[in-house]
């Protein structure tokens, strides 16, 4: 690399007003990637890409830590695309996604980029599709192989994907990966690997044990930090609307009604509420589908792609599934289920107000989220408004206006139709036969369209999404109990009365053994049943599940009891175990210390094996 690009690095990091910008052009990449780039509209590099490109044009190993849409994708891509040789027809650069969306889209980019280069072949390998076509692009001979973990080892162990000539290895999202469960098979993957070649690490956060993996399998490495003022685009706009409940569905589609909106991604935490949610939108008129990982991935594929033409509005999904998820439709994200965190919020939002458009991002939140709201305002370091409401008018105004010019669109499509004469006779009939009124007919028909319903919202109607009650920390207590069916919810703060004691309640059968009582951080709200809560304490603590106790589920929380004396390093793995798509959170009600005999794994059952059969089921999924 020439010393005037270091030179314009340097200028580019300036924080000098006459500072030289970097374009693409000045970064040296090969002329037919440069040309891709342009006709994508690009022109300035962002600033993840202005560090990384010299470093991975040099040959060096880099960890590049930066949040999602800094356009970490095309900082490995296009100079990675402009070091390959496409007369090589072997492996040359594999990069590992923590999704199926994410591979997919990572493909994607290295093919759009590597256009003018036609003897180079992506391939993208992952779970849920079928071996042979990914066989056959292997045997061929794919320079670039973007995959998920998983699939890629099983390429490997059957010898269909050789490492022998690897020259790059690119770990994207590197901290994702971790926290899905597939860091001891990237690690497996990397010892495949031949030791003369380039590592490239992404992530957005450092964990220790992705420094780990950095000391362990890069040399040298150059260390890219990109640090913005904000960790969402400045392009999205973020609001909230104060919600809860039943409530939520028909906020949802005043949304759906009032925004100008082209495609919709609703974000939900659990699959059964993708399902449940989509066939309710579908039943008021909605084009929308669910997305979540049961279905398989060529239906999903379907999906997306639906989504990208136009023949889909709405798509209902959960996390896992919509990473790296790019529509260019996509100008509206909404989170009907709160995220489970910080993090999540801003990769779900992520979706929309990429590459320079505008977006829009809603958060649902009950009274009682308003700790979390406040949370991701400090995070993402931008203010989330709230909504101002519309008045029942002036929906009624809108839905008149769009009746109006759907039924003017309709007559003009409707001349060319040859159903056109078929009902213009029946009508006709009709008003001469039957003596009925040309109008009373069309109103007929419109209220059949409507399929019967109201057409207009009154103002009673609509006074429960307007509650703008005071944040009360005991809204669940004066909620109907879902489980007694009392309104006045004095069942649910009795039971709560009961559990607010510190003392845990000893095991049927073994009064010797000393309990303590714990709260998680998930309830009936996120969809958990004892089942959930139980596998999940055995399967981290090593904990046989007849010494777990009395457990208490309420609506966004659960209560626990546990033999007493938990080690240290066990009760750090609860705090960080995900239930329903929750991290649990664990906190101890009380002081309790005894022996920990009840945590000691047994024989062939420890805290490991249980732990690695979790991952594995993880992977399964």
């Amino acid at each position: 690399m020439s010393g005037f690009l270091y030179d314009l690095l340097r200028l580019s990091m300036s924080s000098s007003p006459t500072a030289i910008p970097i374009t693409f052009d000045s970064l040296e990449l090969l002329p037919e990637v440069l040309q891709a780039v342009n006709e994508s509209g690009y022109t300035i590099p962002t600033e993840i890409q202005v560090q990384s490109i010299p470093h991975l044009l040099a040959g060096k190993d880099i960890i590049g830590q930066a949040q999602t849409g800094t356009g970490k994708t095309a900082a490995f891509a296009l100079p990675l695309l402009s070091t390959i040789n496409p007369a090589q027809k072997h492996t040359q650069i594999l990069v590992l996604a923590p999704t199926r969306e994410l591979a997919i889209q990572v493909a994607e980019s290295f093919q759009t980029y590597s256009k003018y280069l036609p003897k180079i072949k992506v391939l993208p390998v992952y779970g849920g599709a079928a071996y042979t076509e990914q066989l056959r692009g292997l045997k061929k001979g794919a320079q670039i192989v973007v995959g998920t973990p998983g699939r890629v080892m099983d390429h490997i162990r059957k010898g269909s994907l050789k490492l022998d000539n690897l020259q790059t290895m690119v770990l994207d999202e590197a901290d994702e990966m971790l926290r899905m469960g597939f860091i001891e098979d990237v690690e497996w993957i990397l010892e495949q690997t031949p030791e003369a070649r380039q590592i490239a690490l992404f992530s957005a956060t450092m964990p220790t044990v992705i420094q780990r993996i950095a000391q362990k399998h890069l040399i040298k490495p150059e260390l890219i930090k990109v640090k913005s003022k904000t960790m969402t685009a400045s392009t999205i706009r973020q609001r909230f609307w104060r919600v809860f409940g039943l409530n939520k569905m028909d906020a949802l589609t005043r949304i759906l009604e009032l925004e100008d909106h082209d495609a919709m991604l609703v974000f939900v935490n659990t699959k059964n509420m993708t399902l449940e949610l989509a066939e309710q939108l579908q039943a008021r008129g909605f084009a929308c589908e669910a997305l979540n990982g049961d279905i398989p991935q060529s239906g999903r594929e379907r999906i997306v792609e639906r989504l990208k033409r136009g023949r889909l509005d709405v798509l209902i999904a959960t996390d896992v599934v919509a990473r790296g998820l790019d529509v260019e439709r996509i100008s509206h994200v909404v989170n009907y289920d709160a995220p489970r965190d910080n993090e999540s919020y801003v990769h779900r939002i992520g979706r929309t107000g990429r590459a320079g458009r505008f977006g829009e991002a809603i958060l649902f939140v009950s009274r009682r989220e308003n700790r979390l709201l406040r949370s991701i305002e400090k995070t993402t370091r931008q203010p989330i408004v709230e909504m101002e409401i519309p008045s029942v008018k002036k929906i009624n105004e809108l839905r008149i206006s769009r009746y109006k010019k759907t039924v003017l669109a309709t007559i003009e499509k409707l001349k060319d139709n040859k159903d056109y004469e078929i009902f213009s006779k029946i009508i006709s009939e009709l008003h001469e036969e039957e003596g009925v009124e040309i109008l009373d007919i069309a109103a007929a028909l419109a209220h059949m369209s409507n399929r019967n319903k109201q057409f207009l919202l009154n103002e009673s109607e609509f006074k429960h999404l307007k509650d703008k009650r005071p944040f009360d920390e005991d809204e669940q207590g004066s909620r109907r109990d879902k489980r007694s069916g009392r309104k006045d919810g004095k069942r649910d703060n009795r039971r709560k009365k009961e559990l607010s004691s510190t003392k845990a309640i000893p095991l049927k059968g073994m009064p010797e053994v000393d309990m303590e009582r714990f709260r998680v951080e998930v309830g009936y709200d996120h969809g958990v049943k004892p089942g959930n809560i139980v596998g999940a304490i055995a399967n981290e603590a090593g904990l046989d599940s007849k010494m777990i106790g009395q457990i208490e589920i309420f609506d966004d929380y659960s209560v626990v009891d546990l033999p007493s004396g938990m080690p240290k390093d066990v009760y750090q793995d609860l705090k960080k175990a995900w239930v329903c798509q929750q991290q649990l959170k664990i906190t101890s009600l009380s002081n309790a210390t005894a022996d920990v005999r009840a945590f000691k794994p047994k024989k062939g059952k420890g805290r490991k094996s249980n732990k690695r059969a979790h991952q594995q089921r993880k992977r399964s999924a």
